[in-house]
């Protein structure tokens, strides 16, 4: 039997994270009307670049935007608040976790072109659980209204996916986007994400939407590993300087000086945020085994 609730089919036999050490979510915690996006991919691929420039073109389309940052770092949102703003859970603690006292202007910041921004922290190294920061900052925005009027959430989640409580945004997106670029250690960590997908599509609405090419010149081996796999790639972000510019000037690539190679960077974010607000099929991706894809990659 399956249950349909709030756009989020769930399988009512099985309970998420059974057969798994994942963190249990509340499946009641839904987000409601807005367009909701994970973006995942390898440490350091440029998942924050990626989420932060997408953030604006969607606003730049005149859509209300949220961006969530699940890192402990909480550096997603940096260039476009141009700050390392408190945390979700920082703040918490400074009320001794009694969220009545807060107002929403203590945890949600205004960054470039309206986007609102949202560090969601995490606990001390070593301790916690990454799944309890991310479903205490969906509660705390749901108990302050702050997702009734918004259109676009994006989740910026840090690394690879080995923990159920760094998949659980997956719990809340309509779609997972992959960041990697024309590399093996890349690919391997896609490979392993679009598993976690599949996990957690099992119980959730949540789909693979399609893989984000960042910082390759080619796509070569990312297309290969998209064919053999039912992946799609829908943007390739090649190699430009003004992307560590705009990094360093902290700054999004949407307010870097004009030239040939801004440009393109910022029409094919524009691209994407179109084609993503648009919809699509989702993909029919399978992840490969650990031994198959190290055979599978590279040249003869």
């Amino acid at each position: 039997m399956t249950l349909v609730i709030d756009r989020k089919p769930r399988v009512a036999q099985r309970g998420d994270g059974e057969g798994s050490v994942q963190v249990h979510l509340d499946p009641t915690a839904t987000i409601g009307a807005a367009k909701v996006f994970s973006v995942y991919g390898k440490g350091g691929i440029g998942k924050s670049t990626t989420s932060s420039n997408l953030s604006v073109a969607f606003s730049k389309l005149g859509k209300r935007v949220l961006q969530i940052g699940c890192d402990p770092k909480h550096d997603s949102t940096f260039t476009l608040t141009k700050s390392l703003v408190p945390t979700v859970i920082d703040i918490l603690e400074q009320v001794e976790f009694h969220s009545e006292e807060l107002r929403p202007e203590d945890f949600v910041f205004q960054g470039y072109n309206g986007v609102m921004c949202v560090e969601a922290g995490g606990p001390p190294a070593g301790t916690g659980c990454g799944g309890y920061v991310v479903g205490q900052t969906v509660k705390l925005l749901k108990e302050h209204h702050l997702l009734e009027d918004t259109d676009v959430v994006i989740f910026d989640v840090l690394g690879d996916v080995v923990c159920g409580g760094f998949a659980s945004p997956l719990q809340h997106a309509d779609r997972a986007l992959i960041v990697t670029a024309n590399d093996f250690d890349s690919i391997f960590a896609m490979n392993r994400i679009v598993a976690a997908i599949n996990a957690k599509a099992k119980n959730y609405g949540v789909r693979v939407g399609g893989v984000i090419a960042n910082r390759s010149k080619d796509t070569d081996q990312i297309d290969r590993f998209a064919e053999a796999t039912g992946l799609k790639r829908i943007a390739h972000l090649p190699d430009v300087d003004a992307i560590r510019l705009s990094r360093l000037k902290k700054s999004t690539l949407f307010e870097m000086p004009s030239s040939p190679e801004v440009d393109h960077v910022q029409n094919e974010y524009m691209r994407l945020a179109a084609q993503l607000w648009a919809g699509y099929e989702p993909c029919e991706a399978r992840s490969m085994k650990d031994r198959d894809i190290f055979d599978f990659l590279g040249f003869d």
